[in-house]
């Protein structure tokens, strides 16, 4: 199939959806009373659908995660040309303006050899076209800690406030931790200033973050595996203790821990 007739399905099957959301807004009763506030919940839960899917690596899931965000896009953009705010043409044209704009070393005489520099420069770019008096300052307030984190750490660099070396920055690790266990010494059974510790802990995340986002792994990510490793580990215990005939809640801490220790052997998912 040549690249010509792909572009034309794709166009063809962009253009049915289009007619189905005329159809689906002037006809279906709920789809008729949405609005751009009432989706909104609607689209965070389907982003995260797609995040799962990510994340188990589900190539037939993804594709139909990435049909239900499409399908907002599409709302949202039949709401605003109700509105006669913007319409689909106008948020599409405005997307294709934005990326040729932050891509200068493609579309202008700007050179960018390698990724770090295309990113310090869509930073800058974005930096100037938003206005925000700090680089900082395009970084959501309502982005989960951990993400807002490694975004806060990621714009500083693209302006060059970073370390040069990973060891500055596993150095900086020991710093935070040690600064934590003179705050909350597991061994001390005096009381805590609990406000200060949390302090503490919440220096040690980011600088485990930064570490993290400096030899290139997303910590989002890897807790997110982290949590479902668990959770299979988890659910693997609850099974065999049922078949045992046990009630989980009934068994000793080194009871549990044979079955833990059996899920860890077992290839693979053990749960579905």
């Amino acid at each position: 199939m040549s690249q010509l007739s792909q572009r034309k399905e794709q166009l063809a099957a962009f253009d049915k959806l289009l007619t189905i959301m005329d159809e689906l807004r002037e006809q279906c009763p709920w789809d008729k009373k949405q609005t751009i506030e009432s989706l909104r919940h609607l689209t965070i839960e389907e982003t995260f659908e797609l995040s799962d899917a990510i994340l188990e690596n589900d190539l037939e899931e993804i594709k139909k995660e990435l049909g239900d965000i499409l399908l907002h896009i599409v709302f949202y953009a039949k709401i605003g040309s109700e509105k006669k705010a913007f319409d689909i043409t106008t948020v599409i044209e405005s997307l294709c303006e934005k990326l040729i704009r932050r891509h200068p070393h493609i579309y202008g005489d700007t050179i960018a050899q390698d990724e770090q520099t295309v990113k310090e420069n869509w930073e800058k770019i974005k930096l100037k076209e938003k206005g925000n008096l700090s680089v900082l300052g395009g970084v959501p307030k309502s982005l989960p800690a951990l993400i807002k984190a490694m975004r806060i750490q990621e714009k500083a660099r693209g302006v060059g406030f970073d370390w040069e070396e990973k060891h500055q920055v596993w150095e900086k690790v020991e710093e935070e931790m040690d600064e934590f266990k003179s705050e909350f010494n597991a061994a001390d059974e005096k009381e805590i200033d609990k406000e200060k510790a949390t302090g503490e802990f919440g220096d040690l995340l980011f600088s485990l973050i930064n570490y993290a986002r400096f030899i290139d792994i997303n910590p989002e990510e890897a807790l997110e595996k982290t949590n479902l490793k668990f959770i299979k580990r988890f659910q693997y215990l609850e099974k065999s203790a049922k078949e045992a005939g046990k009630k989980i809640e009934d068994m000793s801490l080194a009871e549990m821990d044979v079955f833990w220790e059996e899920a860890k052997r077992l290839p693979g998912n053990p749960i579905k």
